[in-house]
């Protein structure tokens, strides 16, 4: 009789181990995928926060740059408009791949996207970077679902997984980027069957970026305040503020999106008509202050009051950059738009400055995005587990009073919010 060798030893007791044990196959075949996603996706966000470094500094330093604005959004939209019209949807392209697998995510998202975010930062657009890291990460990651002969249900998981890689290595919150994948697409749930992928790649690809010694930037809450029912009900207030700024700056997108959409019929000229708006409201204000990501002002948010107008022009700037078509993310912006109005909250909410702006950062986005559990895990990730009552209260209230509509218009409504009391604000935000 044939003695079997090793190998064939080897395959057999790993046959009887699944039978036994069926969640040892699919941690094995999970953990090597996540590995792939957070080598590459780690890597490829590095790349990508280093460009924006040398690009935000680059346009810093020539401020004669930002006249060619106009130009850099032509020759984005041209780009798109005759290469990139399947990929131009971007994050809702990802959500889209995850409710319904069809078509395999052409790679060219992933240099398209990364060209178009460095451009719009390098000549002066508003825009932040989560779109990009998102669309980077699931560009990369779809190219190994037939190599690997996913099925349909897996290959969403490796969307997912990818989204939370993306997310987690470009902010540095890898439990905050696995919550998010989970969460940010489908409202009111959470996708439990991608549990493990999600956060095995966010870990990894986070740290895979910290290897490549990218720094992310560190925001301090000095001192919470003892819990009590009057800094809770202070902290309920700052909510509802958060939730219909939130609202605010999707629905304005939506609505800017469209009169460009409806006034200028050959896409391309969006941006340049954007970008000319966009150079008069610089030339305008008289400083830089507002374009990019924004990093200082967030910084300084966190140590003094700042003036009211402060989140209102970044909303401004930033909607009109995105409608426009110029290439990058909201969430940056919003972080921008919340921290600066939480800051200027404390003119009438007796809390610290820094925690009123901290809870701005992750509430805003919160309500935008419906993402409240990512958001106040983000929220501990970077400022420390001693804001976390606060931060959940904001990001709740936020969500609650956001309504269904988001910045990503292919969200699915998994469960509905309290029906009248979205409902209510909605309207009333509507009538604004």
């Amino acid at each position: 009789m044939k003695q079997k060798s090793f190998a064939e030893k080897l395959t057999l007791t790993f046959k009887l181990l699944s039978k036994r044990h069926p969640a040892i196959p699919y941690l094995l075949k999970w953990i090597l995928i996540s590995l792939l996603l957070g080598g590459l996706i780690g890597t490829a966000s590095a790349i990508f926060l280093q460009s924006l470094e040398w690009a935000t500094q680059t346009r810093e330093q020539h401020l004669w740059l930002i006249g060619f604005l106009p130009i850099a959004g032509l020759l984005i939209g041209l780009l798109y408009h005759y290469y990139g019209k399947d990929i131009a949807s971007g994050n809702n392209l990802l959500i889209d791949a995850i409710h319904q697998p069809s078509e395999k995510i052409p790679f060219r998202m992933t240099v398209f996207i990364y060209l178009g975010t460095i451009a719009t930062h390098l000549f002066g657009g508003s825009a932040g970077r989560e779109g990009t890291a998102l669309q980077m990460a699931g560009g990369i990651a779809d190219q190994f679902s037939k190599p690997f002969k996913l099925s349909a249900e897996d290959r969403r998981t490796l969307i997912i997984a990818a989204v939370a890689a993306g997310f987690g290595s470009v902010f540095g919150t890898p439990l905050a980027g696995a919550i998010f994948a989970m969460e940010f697409f489908l409202v009111g749930r959470l996708r439990y069957n991608a549990i493990f992928p999600a956060f095995a790649a966010a870990i990894l690809a986070s740290e895979v970026t910290h290897l490549w010694q990218v720094k992310h930037t560190v925001y301090t809450i000095a001192s919470v305040p003892d819990i009590s029912f009057l800094n809770l009900a202070y902290a309920l207030l700052a909510g509802i503020a958060f939730g219909v700024c939130a609202a605010i700056f999707s629905k304005t997108l939506r609505f800017v999106n469209q009169i460009f959409k409806s006034k200028i019929k050959y896409p391309p000229l969006r941006p340049f008509v954007g970008g000319v708006i966009l150079i008069l409201c610089i030339l305008v204000l008289g400083n830089t202050k507002y374009i990019g990501l924004g990093i200082p002002t967030i910084v300084e948010s966190f140590g003094q009051q700042l003036p009211p107008y402060d989140f209102a022009i970044k909303l401004a700037l930033t909607v009109l950059t995105l409608a426009a078509g110029f290439k990058g993310g909201e969430v940056t912006p919003l972080f921008f738009i919340g921290a600066t109005l939480g800051s200027t909250l404390s003119i009438a909410l007796p809390l610290p400055v820094a925690l009123l702006a901290g809870m701005g950062f992750v509430a805003v986005f919160a309500g935008a995005t419906n993402t409240p559990l990512a958001c106040t895990i983000m929220a501990m990730e970077l400022f420390g587990s001693q804001c976390g009552i606060y931060v959940a209260i904001a990001c709740v209230v936020s969500y609650l009073l956001s309504g269904h509509t988001g910045i990503y218009e292919k969200q699915i409504i998994g469960e509905a919010k309290h029906h009248r009391f979205s409902r209510d604000v909605n309207k009333w935000i509507g009538d604004l």
